[in-house]
């Protein structure tokens, strides 16, 4: 079973996977095979219709002038107002000339052609939906790290080369984990201070069009088609601007600031992540997948080049508004590129520093086992991931589970268990809740085992939490899928640390109960009424039994250590564990 529980986890091996010579190469056939034109998606020409109407009128000759006054006689409005109604009315007419069947001037009304060209729009746009819902929306920092590749070869290539934790290990085989983490970042700073600012432009290019692609995939076109409502006039549908006025100026915005199509490096970034998912079907062959993929981009962004050729938006918006300065806004957007890809990396490095140090303490902890387990290995759990089984299911709390079923088998069965027994049969406490404690403790202590395997038969694929987990992996979508797992990988958590817990405490209440057996309470042990029996029934001053008396306080006490080191190495578990 593969984990696919952890979504940065999932982006991490996908960026990480592909090899740079892998990439440099499929952009390549990629480049050869796409026909993406790189015409503008929106040309700017000399605007003609722009003009301050005030400063208009104020350099009327007086004739014009006086045409405005008689006029505004008539209609009851200021002077240049009417010359600001002519000047829109002439627009008007232009528009309805140079983009016939768009706009009604007169009735201030959006017609068919207008309806058409915005789900011609929607459709087009909507292609892209999926692809940045794959990227920008679950990872952005592994997106723009994976662009970067691309873009940026050479300064990325050294970022994975010279920023590898186990090279300064190598020189630095005594190096602290602080000393570790300052060298490597310190390198990473500098080579990231190599990028020139030629690299820098591209990748805000790409960043902005990102964005700009986002906000039109993104755009309420839903809303606005559905306010257009059938209209007997002409006979189809029609809609007041005003209705719509805020959502058109956003488009206008929109349009205007994506005036560039998107690179053939960034197109790739976004299928390469839209079709991650599909690589563990059958017959799946990203070759074949890509040109149909790139067909369909390019057929998108004609649909956007056609749509800022033949509708004339930003003249209508200001017709509609009577707003003849009007002019859309450049939206921002992809500013924030490096200090994602920044993030992505210090992330990056930072888990490969946490895996090292985790991999140091492991040794360290497995050279403490050595002792204490008598040379034997841990029995790992079948069916948890482990170096000796990766694609076992991730459970916190696994290698705590290993250590004790290993203790329980070689320590607890042969060391302590008979001590132990012996005193949970012959012992006659003075006290009941010590005897309910003990017996409590050593029942939970004596069910070890069969609670472990038990648990780990569940997490097979025959099993309560592996049947679970082997439908989540089949589940087509990937955030469903993620989630599913996630919840999986929770459950199984939990029960492991039900069991680690409920260990703990049987230890610790095994380990209480024996320091009040060997404790003297004014030169008399009172915890068992019958501790003569334990340590010798004739006269304890004897030889006898006084050595008797030693070796039974020694095996008790032997056994409170044994305990004790088991909770220890637990805690040390505990804490590799939660740096994994």
């Amino acid at each position: 079973m593969v984990d696919m529980s952890n979504t940065d986890d999932t982006f991490n091996r996908l960026v990480l996977d592909m090899s740079l010579e892998d990439r440099k190469n499929l952009l390549e056939r990629l480049s050869s095979q796409s026909n993406l034109s790189r015409d503008p998606l929106y040309e700017e020409s000399v605007d003609t219709y722009k003009e301050d109407i005030m400063a208009q009128f104020s350099r009327l000759p007086w004739y014009g002038r006086l045409i405005c006054f008689i006029m505004s006689i008539f209609k009851s409005i200021p002077p240049d107002k009417v010359f600001e109604d002519s000047r829109i009315d002439r627009l008007g007419k232009i528009i309805e000339s140079k983009a016939p069947g768009y706009f009604d001037r007169k009735r201030v009304m959006m017609l068919p052609a207008f309806h058409a060209a915005l789900i011609e729009l929607k459709t087009g746009s909507r292609f892209f939906y999926n692809a940045l819902d794959a990227s920008l929306n679950h990872d952005r920092g592994a997106f723009f790290a994976f662009l970067a590749s691309l873009e940026m070869h050479d300064m990325y290539s050294r970022l994975q080369k010279e920023t590898d934790p186990l090279k300064f290990v190598d020189r630095h085989p005594d190096i602290s984990e602080m000393d570790l983490r300052h060298m490597v970042f310190q390198t990473m700073d500098a080579i990231l201070e190599t990028i020139s600012e030629q690299e820098r432009e591209s990748m805000y290019t790409n960043a902005h069009s990102l964005y700009n692609l986002k906000a039109l995939a993104s755009f309420p076109f839903e809303r606005v088609i559905l306010s257009f409502l059938p209209d007997q006039q002409i006979n189809g549908p029609s809609c007041p601007v005003y209705v719509v006025k805020d959502q058109l100026m956003s488009l206008n915005d929109i349009l205007y600031s994506f005036k560039d199509p998107p690179s053939i490096a960034l197109i790739e970034s976004l299928f390469v992540f839209q079709l991650h998912g599909r690589e563990e079907r059958k017959n799946f062959d990203m070759d074949m997948e890509m040109p149909e993929l790139l067909y369909k981009a390019e057929s998108s962004l004609l649909t956007f080049r056609n749509f800022n050729k033949y509708v004339p938006l930003n003249l209508i918006l200001r017709c509609a508004t009577h707003d003849m300065m009007l002019e859309p806004r450049l939206l921002t957007g992809g500013e924030d590129w490096f200090v994602m890809f920044q993030d992505y990396w210090r992330q990056h490095i930072e888990k490969q520093i946490v895996a090292y140090m985790w991999d140091r303490h492991k040794k360290e902890l497995f050279e403490s086992f050595r002792y204490f387990l008598k040379g034997r290995n841990l029995m790992f759990l079948n069916n948890t991931a482990s170096d000796s089984n990766p694609d076992g299911i991730t459970v916190q709390g696994s290698f705590s589970l290993s250590f004790l079923l290993t203790f329980y088998i070689v320590v607890f069965v042969n060391d302590l268990n008979g001590l132990l027994r012996t005193i949970l049969l012959d012992g006659d406490f003075v006290k009941r809740e010590q005897r309910t404690s003990f017996t409590e403790g050593y029942n939970d202590l004596m069910k070890l085992e069969s609670d472990i395997k038990e648990f780990d038969q569940s997490l097979a694929a025959t099993g309560r939490l592996g049947k679970r987990y082997i439908l989540a992996l089949e589940d087509p979508s990937i955030p469903t899928r993620l989630r599913k797992t996630q919840l999986v990988i929770e459950d199984a958590t939990e029960e492991a640390q039900l069991i680690i817990e409920r260990t703990r405490k049987a230890i610790d209440a095994v380990i209480n109960v024996l320091n009040t057996i060997i404790t003297k309470d004014e030169g008399n042990y009172e915890a068992l009424s019958n501790m003569a029996h334990f340590i010798g029934k004739a006269d304890l001053s004897s030889t006898a039994s006084s050595h008797k008396e030693m070796v039974f306080l020694n095996n008790v006490t032997e056994t409170i250590q044994k305990l004790q080191k088991t909770v220890q190495l637990l805690d040390d578990i505990n804490v590799v564990e939660l740096g994994i």
